[in-house]
C-alpha cells in the first residue's frame, strides 16, 4: 500500500540562505497583537500630552487636560488636571449630591420619608455618619448607651417621649434631667432603705414586705416622689422622670448588682445623693435644622427606639 504524497506547507522566509540549503524563517506576529501594540503606543502618546506625565527641570509637563471646581470659599477655579483638584472636583459632586437629598428630608414630613426606601437608605447612611460625629460619643456606636451616663436610643424606653417631634425637641435644646437630693436632712438612712425596697418592687423585684409597706409610704408620702415619677411609678416624660416599673435601669446598675443587698445599695444611692448629671447639651447651634431632622430619623426608624406615644 502506498501513502499519498505529502506536500510540506509552505512558510515565510527572510530570503537568506546559507550553505545552499539553510534558511531563515520568517514567523510574523499575529495581526491583532501587532495592533494591540500600536494602540499602547498611541494611548501612551495621548495620555503623555492629556496629562501630566513628564518631569522638566523643576517642574513638569501639565497636560491639555482641565479641570473645575470651587474652592473653599466658593469661588470656581479651572486648572491642569490633578489629584488634588481631583478630589476637590468630587467633594463638590459628594456636597450637591447630598444637599438634593437633605433638601428632601426638609421638605417631607416624617412619616413619608419612612414609607420612601430611597430616602430611608440615604438616612441610613448620611445618618450613620453624624451620629458617630455627634452622638456616638456619649450614646456609643450603636445607639446602645452606658448605663450611669447616657440612655439607650434602641430600645422604647423614652425619658421625654419617643415620638419624632420629641426627639427632634430633644437633639434641638437638648435635656438637663434633675433629681432632688434625699439624704442628708431629708431622709435618714432607714428611710431610703425602705423607699429603695418599695422602688425596687414597683418593677417585679422580690423585696422586704415590711420594708416595701414603709417606702410606699414614703413614696406617696414624706419623700414625695410621686410628684415627679407619678402615683403608680410609672413617670412623667414631660418633666424627664422615670419610669420605675418597667425594669430599665440608667442610673442605678440593678441589672449588673447581683444580689438583693447589691441592688438595694445601687438604687439607695441615687436616692440618697439625687442626681444632676442627666445633660445632654442643645445641638441647635451645632448642627443645621435638616441634619438634625436626618438625625432625628435615624434614631426613631433606622436605629429602631423610637414611638408612637
Amino acid at each position: 500500500m502506498s501513502q499519498g504524497n505529502t506536500q510540506p506547507s509552505k512558510v515565510q522566509t527572510t530570503g537568506h540562505v546559507w550553505d545552499g540549503d539553510l534558511q531563515e524563517y520568517n514567523n510574523p506576529l499575529p495581526n491583532w497583537w501587532l495592533w494591540g501594540f500600536y494602540l499602547t503606543i498611541f494611548f501612551s502618546v495621548a495620555y503623555w500630552l492629556a496629562y501630566p506625565a513628564w518631569p522638566v527641570g523643576k517642574g513638569f509637563t501639565t497636560g491639555m487636560a482641565t479641570i473645575t471646581y470651587k474652592n473653599d470659599k466658593g469661588v470656581e477655579k479651572t486648572t491642569h488636571w490633578n489629584t488634588r483638584a481631583l478630589l476637590m472636583k468630587d467633594l463638590q459632586d459628594a456636597r450637591e449630591f447630598q444637599k438634593k437629598y437633605f433638601d428632601r428630608v426638609a421638605a417631607m414630613p416624617y412619616d413619608q420619608i419612612a414609607k420612601d426606601p430611597e430616602m430611608l437608605n440615604f438616612v441610613a447612611s448620611a445618618g450613620k455618619v453624624l451620629f458617630a460625629d455627634n452622638c456616638a460619643a456619649c450614646h456609643m456606636s450603636g445607639g446602645q448607651g452606658k448605663r450611669g451616663f447616657a440612655p439607650s436610643l434602641v430600645d422604647d424606653d423614652w425619658i421625654y417621649g419617643g415620638t419624632y417631634d420629641k426627639i427632634q425637641e430633644t437633639i434641638t435644646n437638648g435635656r438637663h434631667g434633675i433629681m432632688p437630693v434625699k439624704g442628708g436632712a431629708n431622709l435618714n438612712d432607714v428611710e431610703i432603705d425602705n423607699l429603695a425596697n418599695y422602688v425596687l418592687s414597683l418593677s417585679g423585684e422580690s423585696m422586704d414586705a415590711a420594708k416595701v409597706k414603709a417606702g410606699d409610704e414614703l413614696f406617696h408620702g414624706k419623700a414625695a416622689c410621686f410628684s415627679c415619677h407619678g402615683a403608680d411609678g410609672k413617670g412623667n416624660k414631660d418633666i424627664g422622670a422615670a419610669n420605675l416599673t418597667d425594669k430599665i435601669w440608667l442610673w442605678a446598675d440593678v441589672p449588673g448588682a447581683g444580689s438583693a443587698d447589691k441592688q438595694v445599695e445601687a438604687v439607695k444611692a441615687v436616692i440618697a445623693a439625687g442626681l444632676n448629671k442627666g445633660v445632654m447639651p442643645a445641638w441647635s447651634g451645632r448642627l443645621k435644622a435638616d441634619q438634625i431632622k436626618l438625625l432625628t430619623t435615624y434614631v426613631h426608624d433606622v436605629l429602631g427606639g423610637g414611638s408612637k406615644k
